[in-house]
C-alpha cells in the first residue's frame, strides 16, 4: 500500500503533462507535413475540423503531428475570402475527386479560381480579402465532398459596401 500513492502520484504527473500538450505525438518536419499535404493546416483547431469533415482517423492524426496549438483566446476561427484550385492537366486523371469537383461543384463556389499548372499536385491555394496568397493546401485524397465542405466553412466573402 506504500507504494501505491507515488505510482500514482507519478500517474497523475504524466496526465498534466500530457493534458498541457507537451506530451504529444512525434512532431513532423515541414516537409514531411507539406508531403502529407497538410501546409495550410496550421493550427490544431483546423486538425479538429478536419475530423468532422474526414473520417480517417489516421489523416487525423497526422494532422496533429504537423500543426500548432491554437491560444484558447482564439475563439474566432481562420477564413479566407478566396481559393485557387491548382493542379496539372496531365495528372488530372489520378484524381478523379478533383475533377468531378472541378466539372460539377466549382460553379456553385465563385471564389474559387482553377489553375493549371504543369507538374502541380492538387492543392488550395487560400487567399485573404486583398487576394494575396496566406495559406497552401494539399488536397491529393480529398474527396469531393470534402473539399465542398471545407470551402463552406473556411472562405467568408467579404462583403463591400459598393
Amino acid at each position: 500500500m506504500g507504494r501505491s500513492l507515488p505510482v500514482a502520484a507519478a500517474v497523475a504527473a504524466v496526465a498534466l503533462v500530457c493534458l498541457s500538450g507537451l506530451c504529444r505525438a512525434e512532431r513532423l518536419g515541414a516537409r514531411e507535413c507539406e508531403d502529407l499535404g497538410f501546409t495550410g493546416l496550421a493550427l490544431c483547431s483546423d486538425c479538429n475540423a478536419l475530423s468532422e469533415f474526414v473520417k480517417d482517423q489516421e489523416l487525423v492524426e497526422d494532422c496533429r503531428k504537423c500543426c500548432t496549438e491554437d491560444s484558447d483566446d482564439s475563439i474566432s476561427k481562420l477564413t479566407f475570402s478566396g481559393a485557387i484550385i491548382e493542379v496539372c492537366m496531365r495528372k488530372l486523371v489520378f484524381y478523379p475527386e478533383v475533377v468531378g469537383f472541378l466539372e460539377e461543384d466549382k460553379d456553385d463556389f465563385p471564389y474559387v479560381e482553377a489553375r493549371y499548372l504543369y507538374g502541380s499536385p492538387p492543392k488550395l491555394i487560400m487567399l485573404d480579402d486583398k487576394g494575396e496568397h496566406k495559406e497552401t493546401i494539399r488536397i491529393d485524397n480529398w474527396k469531393r465532398e470534402h473539399i465542398r465542405q471545407f470551402l463552406k466553412e473556411k472562405v467568408k466573402l467579404v462583403k463591400s459596401d459598393s
